[in-house]
């Protein structure tokens, strides 16, 4: 695990504890164990309610309580996977007819379709149907039952490689790979090469694992309370039990003047792959650190049993799904995350938190969710054990507010790029882009051609000739300057190989965006240079301004402001109160582009959101005021 100096201290875990006792108050589950993982460690962990409703003397839940986890377990299901493919012994692109041989009577819904292969099994692309609730019934079928129901055949929605449908069958169906690959059953696999090897010694497929009472009793609402809809976007189900064992369950339940009633534990079956396994929240974070600990990629080995290049291609995006929109609330912008499916994990993409990855859980009887941020370290493992309970939600509460907590800002920045990590913290190529970018300042400041001819690689001369770039640069100079780093701006890297960074002087600020070639050792084959000059007094006015009318309760368009005749005034009054509800008031920040006297762009601080504003201005005439020919108000990126 690499250290990023994320510390989780009082601040953090008073937040934490207010965002609990918030969520357990709406009552979604009797118990519930939670925990915060940073810098590869459990590091805030607790519980609420009980662990099991008829304990004369209840405990707390806490991270030592076992728990059934669902669909967490397709995580190990998929490492199994990939821990027998670095072996050599398959290959994802394998068809799954090789190893379970039922499989090679399916027939897809289209002749032109390809066979079902491990790959497309572990993405849930092979063209099943979604399963739930049905396929979390079936945790308890006996091996030849379930070779029975592959060989009479199977219903299709897609064809095979076609689209992403969410698949516990297909998870069924590796872990039958699994046993055939191992020559050994899949329960043994797995807890001998992954949960034994990391001393996950409180996790396993059958409740037994949990000794000393430490066993969570899952539980759904008595019929009858109107309170029995699923929550999230999956469900898992841990089986029927006879009808005199549920009507005792029912009798225990209203006993004791609850409107919870027991679920019994489904046995260990051939769905178990799916979503069989217990753990608790001190094994799960354990889990979660060695996931997170893949990242970034670097020089050694560590001791965990997959190899951090298998681990990252865990929670790599493997097939793009629709991405999804929220709201906090109404008065605030709507955050749109790309979502998409790896192996056994979802892996989100946050324009301004950077990659997620998280996997729920739901059953009768138990809900469950992890969720952590590469780029940070940070993790989060929330339990519950009532029939889908909607840890997914506090888990995602509780890893934004952290997130944003942490990085002191209002909409956290602390992974952009398109992975599932920032880059790498040093190497050759690192060390490479930081040189250039020392020398590409001194360049600008004070041309060398010696220092060009060293730097720059052949392309740049002919994308713009150098004696342009040079006189542009002088320029620049001359109008803005003397220019120094921006301390005040963090250099801003889409890989280990890119940088921005920001220049300012008296007169402005100077944008600089630099791009690496793959030549050994690398030149600069991007070079953009753009000057922002400070706003004019006339332009500062309009600006000053249109950030009192933020502040204004009427919000209402400054009437002294003069519109060109293709603007209207009411276009920017709505723009003026969407902006102050997403807001709040905001401060004049840096100028980020313009040539200072017609037109300018500049960031404004608000209370909830930053935001960029762009206009332009047509200079007073001897019969005219000032006029705004063009203005935009938007959320910063």
């Amino acid at each position: 695990m690499v250290d990023n100096g994320v510390v989780i201290g009082p601040e953090q875990i008073e937040l934490v504890e207010r965002l609990v006792d918030r969520h357990h108050a709406g009552g979604t589950s009797p118990g519930l164990a939670y925990g915060v993982i940073a810098g590869g460690a459990l590091v805030h962990q607790g519980g609420r309610g009980k662990r099991h409703l008829t304990d004369p003397s209840p405990q707390l839940p806490d991270a030592d309580t076992v728990f059934r986890i669902a669909s967490m377990t397709k995580s190990f299901t998929a490492a199994t996977v990939l821990l027998l493919r670095d072996e050599g012994r398959l290959r994802l692109d394998d068809d799954a007819a090789r190893y379970v041989h039922e499989t090679a009577a399916l027939r897809p819904p289209t002749d032109d379709a390809p066979p079902i292969t491990l790959r497309s099994l572990l993405t849930m692309t092979a063209g099943l149907p979604t399963d739930d609730p049905w396929g979390d019934r079936q945790q308890a079928l006996p091996d030849d039952d379930f070779a029975a129901l592959l060989a009479d055949g199977l219903s299709f929605a897609w064809s095979p490689g076609t689209i992403f449908e969410y698949s516990n069958l297909g998870y069924a169906l590796l872990g039958r790979v699994i046993s055939a690959v191992a020559q050994t059953p899949y329960h043994d696999v797995v807890t001998d090469r992954l949960l034994t090897p990391l001393g996950l010694t409180r996790t396993g497929h059958t409740a037994n694992i949990a000794t000393g009472g430490a066993l969570a009793q899952g539980y759904r609402r008595r019929t009858g309370t109107g309170d029995e809809a699923t929550t999230g976007w999956e469900a898992e189900a841990s089986g029927e039990a006879g009808t005199s064992e549920k009507d005792a369950a029912r009798t225990s339940a209203v006993a004791v003047g609850t409107d919870w009633e027991p679920e019994p534990f489904a046995a260990y079956g051939s769905f178990a792959p799916m979503g069989g396994l217990f753990s608790t929240v001190r094994d799960l974070s354990r889990w979660v650190s060695g996931l997170v600990g893949a990242f970034p990629p670097r020089d050694g080995r560590d001791d965990h049993p997959l190899c951090r290049a298998s681990r990252r291609e865990m929670q790599l995006p493997h097939l793009g799904l629709p991405p999804v929109m929220t709201w906090t609330t109404l008065a605030s912008p709507p955050v749109v995350r790309g979502v998409s499916y790896g192996f056994g994990l979802m892996v989100e993409r946050d324009p301004h938190l950077g990659t997620l990855v998280s996997h729920s859980g739901g059953y009768p009887g138990f809900g469950s969710h992890m969720r952590w941020h590469p780029g940070s370290g940070l993790g989060v493992v929330v339990l519950g054990n009532a029939t889908y309970a909607p840890a997914a939600h506090l888990g995602a509460q509780l890893m934004d507010a952290l997130l944003e907590s942490v990085s002191g800002e209002r909409r956290p920045a602390l992974s952009r790029r398109p992975g599932a990590s920032p880059a790498p913290a040093s190497g050759a190529l690192v060390e490479a882009t930081a040189s250039a970018r020392e020398n590409v300042t001194r360049l600008i400041m004070h041309w060398d051609d010696t220092l060009a001819a060293r730097l720059l690689a052949m392309n740049v001369d002919l994308d713009e000739p150098l004696t342009d770039r040079r006189r542009n640069w002088a320029d620049l100079v001359e109008r803005l300057g003397p220019l120094e780093p921006d301390a005040a701006e963090p250099v801003v890297s889409a890989s280990p190989a890119h940088a921005v960074w920001w220049l300012r002087g008296p007169g402005g600020r100077v944008r600089v965006e630099i791009r690496l070639d793959p030549e050994r050792p690398p030149r600069v084959q991007t070079l953009t240079v753009t000057g922002a000059a400070n706003p004019s007094p006339t332009l500062r006015g309009v600006i000053d301004q249109i950030v009192a009318a933020l502040a204004e309760p009427s919000l209402t368009w400054p009437a002294e402001l003069a519109l060109g005749e293709r603007l209207r005034t009411e276009d920017f009054t709505v723009a003026l109160r969407v902006a102050s509800a997403w807001a709040g008031g905001c401060t004049i920040g840096p100028v980020l582009a313009g040539d200072g006297t017609r037109e300018t762009t500049v960031r404004l601080d608000g209370e909830r959101l930053t935001l960029t504003l762009s206009l332009r201005l047509e200079p007073a005439g001897d019969d005219r005021p000032a006029t705004i020919t063009a203005l935009d108000l938007a959320p910063h990126d």
